[in-house]
């Protein structure tokens, strides 16, 4: 899913507590990385979590996203350090 709509080359990796069974995290975080210019990547994001959502029967989708012409911050380094590429 995440690729029909961030596009064929985009990566998706899954972090947070739902990497840890025994923790009791409601959401699902998620690090999404494309390859190209993002340039409205609040769009891009909102369109994500909304169709991640409805595919998990609304569970909370929180997305961070990965592109040439965005900052980086340390949550994408924490992500892409202990996250499970899917």
């Amino acid at each position: 899913m995440v690729r029909q709509v961030a596009g064929e080359e985009a990566t998706a990796t899954l972090f947070g507590s739902r990497l840890d069974d025994a923790a009791r995290g409601g959401d699902v975080d998620l690090l999404v990385g494309v390859p190209y210019v993002v340039d409205n990547p609040a769009l891009l994001i909102a369109r994500l979590s909304a169709r991640l959502s409805a595919a998990l029967g609304g569970r909370s989708v929180d997305v961070v996203l990965t592109a040439p012409n965005l900052a980086r911050w340390a949550i994408h380094d924490v992500a892409q350090r202990e996250g499970q590429r899917l």
